[in-house]
């Protein structure tokens, strides 16, 4: 079992010298990554299923993994989720390119479509289309990245005759992790991404949502080249070593922890905590 650190640039670790100390304390104590989340806006008066009251500050995920790159040597840095279809692919895909350059090929492309409407609205997407907007995305930047002659054509992206350099340093490209609990989520999964992430799940429903996945990889084709389906799951619940290993039966292989901690103080303690309780 692998570990991991989620909201890098969230919360307390919303102060960069503080995100930086707790990075560098999670790969000192054996974290294998970092996460961060993503909302571009929150709605404000927050309304359901808005995760988050509208004055919580979140950094850039691209920003914030550069500046813990510069001060971390191992650690891989997860976007836990970027929210594709709001993004501009080629824009995206220089900033992760670069991110994954400047950090020595250390990042974990994490993505999803999003759920929060008001979000969609306030940028000017349209939320009805967000699933296959995020694929053809998707697809786009992996032309960017892999194509000695990147071109793309589709019904929301389409380019050629241009170059976008540097490519990122992983080859052929950063890991895709595709986000998200429903049918459509397992089966752009299965499809498109190297891993599945399930954000906020007990053993229960990881097992469904394991389950969903399963389901997903017999009814739709998978690239050879993506190879076995990495899974990701942020539990909702607090770890023992008995739990860990009841996760690691149901075939998860990385646990990126989320603990709600008001100051840097009591995060760092829980990185320790958790260090010397689970990591063998």
């Amino acid at each position: 079992m692998r570990f991991g650190l989620f909201a890098i640039n969230m919360g307390v670790c919303a102060q960069p010298d503080a995100a930086v100390r707790v990075a560098q304390a999670a790969e000192a104590a054996g974290f294998e990554s970092v996460w961060t989340g993503e909302h571009v806006v929150l709605p404000d008066p927050q309304l359901p299923p808005s995760p988050l009251p509208p004055d919580h500050p979140l950094l850039d995920p691209a920003v914030a993994l550069a500046f813990i790159a510069a001060h971390t040597r191992t650690i891989r840095l997860g976007t836990g989720i970027i929210i594709l279809p709001q993004r501009n692919p080629l824009v995206l895909a220089k900033e992760l390119a670069s991110l994954d350059v400047v950090s020595g090929g250390r990042l974990l492309f994490g993505l999803g479509i999003g759920y929060l409407k008001p979000e969609f609205d306030a940028l000017g997407i349209p939320f009805d289309d967000k699933g296959p907007r995020g694929i053809e995305y998707l697809e786009a930047m992996l032309a960017l990245w892999t194509q000695a002659s990147p071109a793309y054509e589709g019904k929301f992206v389409a380019f050629r005759n241009i170059q976008a350099m540097p490519r990122p340093a992983q080859a052929p490209h950063p890991p895709i992790i595709i986000g998200g609990h429903a049918p459509a989520a397992f089966r752009r999964a299965v499809r498109h991404g190297n891993g599945w992430y399930g954000f906020a799940l007990d053993l229960e429903r990881t097992a469904q949502c394991i389950a969903g996945l399963r389901d997903a990889e017999a009814r739709h084709q998978r690239p050879a080249a993506l190879g076995a389906l990495e899974i990701t799951v942020t539990p909702s619940e607090r770890l023992s070593p008995e739990t860990v290993a009841r996760y690691a039966e149901l075939g998860v292989h990385r646990l990126v922890l989320y603990r709600r901690a008001q100051t840097e103080d009591a995060l760092r303690a829980f990185i320790d905590t958790t260090a010397s309780s689970l990591f063998a």
